[in-house]
């Protein structure tokens, strides 16, 4: 499914341009949990931010927002980092370990810091503000292109799938799938967010929903353990193609909020 950085990329991006209020924002983001919390994560960053450090207590997501626009953070960038792609963190550090452990982030390349969100008791999301590294070079990936490629994705693993006869529907699939799309959060997105970054967001959501599917469905033992090899490797650009979806769509959305950005101080 979607993940908060997507809110928190999209809807920050909205309220710095004008478009959305600060309890909009605020409220967009209780999908994810009842309540959040903002801390830096080293002494140097909290002092440069005026954000309390991790191990004290934790400021409240307004006093995120107030750092964004102090910062004039335009341009939030959703990165879902997996091993092996790290793109878009800045290079190593703890940016990017804390956003590999929690599989996203939300940076703002302009100002050079990263939110990292993690679950930290039921109900409670922790959002962790990391410098970067190192700037990150601008990357554009086209929403067409991304939305091409997941369609591409979803023909070539099906038919490398029915190759394997490992893609036969079991009894109860449907419904499965059909809870798991219904559980996912109701998300709440900006007045004007683009109608096609939304479709292409939701298309992920119901791919990755099938991939969820696939991941907890144990292979049969008729099934060699290089046959469960090539059933892993026919998913895995599906997953990629989701993942890229995913941030595209996030990034035309921002993009729009950011050039349609309200022009008064």
């Amino acid at each position: 499914m979607c993940c908060p950085s997507a809110t928190l990329s999209v809807w920050s991006a909205a309220w710095l341009g004008g478009a959305a209020a600060a309890d909009d924002t605020l409220d967009a983001l209780l999908a994810w949990g009842e309540a959040h919390e903002v801390v830096a994560a080293d002494p140097a960053t909290a002092d440069a931010l005026g954000l309390p450090v991790a191990g004290s207590v934790p400021a409240p997501p307004a006093e995120l927002l107030t750092v964004l626009r102090r910062l004039a953070a335009h341009g939030a960038r959703l990165v879902l980092p997996v091993a092996g792609d790290v793109r878009g963190l800045g290079g190593p550090g703890p940016l990017t370990d804390a956003a590999l452990k929690a599989g996203e982030a939300t940076v703002f390349p302009s100002a050079g810091y990263g939110a990292v969100p993690q679950p930290v008791a039921e109900g409670l999301l922790r959002w962790t503000v990391y410098p970067m590294a190192a700037p990150v070079p601008p990357e554009h990936v086209g929403l067409g292109e991304a939305e091409h490629d997941l369609t591409e994705a979803i023909r070539v693993s099906a038919g490398e799938l029915r190759s394997l006869d490992v893609a036969r529907e079991r009894p109860g699939v449907r419904d499965e799938l059909s809870a798991r799309l219904r559980a996912r959060p109701r998300l709440d997105w900006p007045p004007r967010t683009p109608g096609r970054a939304l479709r292409v967001l939701q298309r992920a959501d119901e791919v990755g929903a099938i991939l969820a599917l696939a991941a907890a469905d144990e292979p049969g033992g008729a099934m060699s353990a290089s046959a469960a090899g090539r059933r892993a490797a026919a998913l895995r650009p599906l997953a990629d193609a989701v993942r890229r979806a995913r941030c595209a769509a996030v990034a035309e959305a921002v993009r729009v909020f950011s050039e349609q950005a309200d022009p008064r101080p």
